[in-house]
């Protein structure tokens, strides 16, 4: 195997580029090097003026997340070896507006996580003298896989959805507003609804899948979304069909 591997790095610089160019940097191919080892060493030895956002190096933070050869993926969980003898292509993560290089804008979707309301919400607090909020483990499988979601935006990069409808609430927050409506703790399921099945939730999405094969940590947002679905028409007919006082 040879020893050092090129990655094409997207270059964008707002001051001077009027749109992204690619350039080409060595770097060693070790064997437990990632994606973003490879960056790294591109901004402490090569180009320091390269910028690419990162945090825990371990596939938890979701900060690093990048387009790796076409597919939406985070640089800390991908190995330099996967790609060689390479080049490997590195560019910003789709669907988003470039701030500078690698980093992109997530301000669209913190306003989308914040609509649903992903904390748990009730309508009385017990007080803390009280003690927790205990829950068998059947009720904690019932949301504990959306639970994983780390907010990396993968999902949203690989959505052909949010990709021509901007105005889509997307997988990750539909599937956080789920690990909170399934939660037996919670009771904000009501406070969500209006976000949810507005024709930019769930309605607009077309069960592509893309989302869920892109998820690093199985999270599966297709499947809440196509879950949320069923509970949405079921209600819908409980409104048209009984009073209020009996829904």
């Amino acid at each position: 195997m040879a020893d050092r591997i090129t990655l094409e790095v997207a270059r964008y610089r707002p001051e001077s580029d009027s749109e992204p160019v690619m350039e080409s940097y060595e770097v060693p191919l070790r064997e437990h090097w990632a994606i973003l080892d490879g960056l790294t060493y591109i901004k402490d030895h090569l180009d320091g003026s390269l910028s690419f956002r990162w945090s825990c190096r371990m596939g938890i933070c979701g900060s690093c997340g990048m387009t790796v050869n076409g597919d939406p993926t985070l640089t800390c969980a991908t190995f330099l070896t996967d790609y060689a003898p390479g080049p490997v292509r590195v560019e910003p993560l789709r669907n988003f507006p470039v701030i500078r290089d690698l980093v992109v804008d997530i301000g669209d979707f913190m306003e989308k996580l914040q609509a649903v309301k992903p904390w748990v919400v009730r309508d009385v607090h017990s007080p803390i003298e009280a003690g927790e909020y205990l829950q068998t483990p059947d009720e904690l499988d019932e949301y504990k896989q959306f639970s994983m979601c780390i907010n990396c935006m993968l999902c949203y990069s690989a959505c052909p959805v949010y990709a021509l409808e901007p105005h889509f609430l997307g997988p990750a927050a539909i599937a956080l507003a789920q690990r909170y409506n399934l939660d037996s703790r919670d009771e904000g399921a009501a406070e969500r609804e209006d976000v949810l099945s507005s024709p930019d939730g769930i309605w607009a999405c077309t069960f592509v899948g893309e989302c869920s094969a892109a998820c690093p940590k199985d999270v599966d947002p297709a499947a809440a979304i196509q879950r949320y679905k069923v509970t949405a028409a079921t209600q819908a007919v409980k409104n048209f069909l009984l009073p209020r006082g009996a829904r």
